[in-house]
């Protein structure tokens, strides 16, 4: 094993996978990470499960190029919705499609609280399982090992794995997010801080996934969710024998104080943007050459204009459902989370021409921006050599 030992903000990755385990692919995507710190980039496009390319498409019709990534999810509702399980074998399917014709592979899940039952409900399920709470009885139940709440639990991990297994047994590696934005209390599983919080049930993830079912096949990517307070990371951090790379998402600014406080916590490791609402800019990553890659989210590639209208009405019904959240809260102190929530809402309708900021509802204004960001060599495509 090759461990660098070299002053902190300047070291090499430390390219061991926490898994001793891991297959070649997992070893080999890793390694891809730590020969691209501080020479490139890569690109990432998320594409919802039941729409499985669309995003990653409208990229290649800007740009002529795909993004070096290739993102979905698990899902979570039911029928035809975007975010619909109904069609897993299909997503899966898609995975092997981009792994095949390059591009790597990242995959998360926006999965219902363990107190419900597979599929949920478009709509009422964003809100009603995927964001709602746990009680804090219901976190111990969880913890424990052997309780009810537990083994439901575990039967979601085992429903991912089945899926999972069959993108190892076809040799793809996968980096792998699971329980994303975790610091962030707008998913069931996050905002719990300590020894006995979210970051055990990280831990737990991780156990079941490779002692379990012996998934060797996951490069695995913690992930949190900013802006955050100075230091909240830490206090969900699992532990380094627990994640491949340290990654955070972020919607607004992209401050060097989290590029700083992500690399400390990484310690030689690999770090990424999880998501971000816009590609970072020339200057951004001159300034934080050392993101390995960055994922936008799907609806961020530019649309047709007949698309715009449908994504605009849709984004436009979000916004108004969270200001009358905000409403109903009267003068109190509405929460970060759902400031966010508008916040994130706002910046997708900005390019749409629905929200503050954005280019007049240009669809071919956003397309150029798109091409010109592509345009940045830094910035690694499906197909681009990874610099040594």
């Amino acid at each position: 094993t090759e461990i660098y030992t070299l002053s902190l903000h300047d070291a090499l990755p430390i390219c061991e996978p926490v898994n001793p385990n891991a297959t070649p692919e997992a070893r080999a995507l890793l390694k891809s990470l730590c020969d691209v710190t501080g020479k490139g980039t890569l690109t990432g496009q998320h594409n919802f499960p039941n729409q499985r390319d669309y995003d990653t498409n409208r990229i290649f019709d800007a740009t002529g190029k795909y993004p070096a990534i290739w993102g979905s999810d698990f899902g979570f509702t039911d029928g035809e919705d975007k975010d619909a399980i109904t069609h897993r074998d299909l997503m899966i399917a898609e995975a092997k499609k981009q792994s095949a014709a390059g591009s790597i592979i990242y995959l998360c899940w926006h999965m219902l609280r363990p107190t419900e039952d597979e599929p949920g409900k478009p709509g009422d399920s964003w809100g009603g399982s995927v964001q709602a709470k746990l009680t804090d009885e219901q976190w111990q139940e969880l913890i424990a090992s052997d309780s009810p709440l537990h083994q439901r639990w575990e039967k979601y991990m085992d429903t991912a794995a089945v899926y999972l297994k069959q993108l190892q047994d076809a040799h793809i590696a996968v980096l792998w997010r699971p329980m994303h934005e975790n610091n962030g209390s707008f998913f069931w599983w996050g905002g719990r801080p300590g020894p006995f919080g979210t970051a055990m049930l990280y831990r737990e993830v991780y156990n079941r996934m490779v002692n379990v079912h012996h998934l060797n096949n996951l490069v695995w990517v913690w992930n949190q969710n900013g802006p955050a307070p100075g230091g909240e990371f830490y206090n969900f951090f699992p532990g380094k024998n627990y994640c491949d790379v340290v990654s955070y998402d972020n919607y607004r600014t992209l401050d060097d104080r989290y590029y700083y406080e992500i690399q400390t916590i990484a310690d030689g490791k690999p770090i990424a943007f999880g998501e971000v609402g816009a590609i970072p800019s020339a200057e951004t990553l001159k300034a934080q050459p050392k993101w390995t890659f960055y994922m936008t989210w799907a609806t961020n590639a530019p649309l047709s204009p007949t698309a715009v209208l449908e994504q605009r009405q849709q984004l436009q019904q979000q916004l108004q459902q969270l200001q009358q959240q905000l409403q109903q809260l009267g003068t109190g102190s509405p929460s970060a989370e759902l400031l966010q929530q508008a916040q994130r809402v706002t910046m997708q309708l900005g390019p749409l021409g629905g929200g503050r900021g954005g280019r007049g509802g240009n669809p071919e204004a956003a397309r150029q921006a798109l091409r010109d960001s592509y345009g940045n060599p830094y910035l690694l495509k499906r197909g681009d050599p990874i610099p040594k």
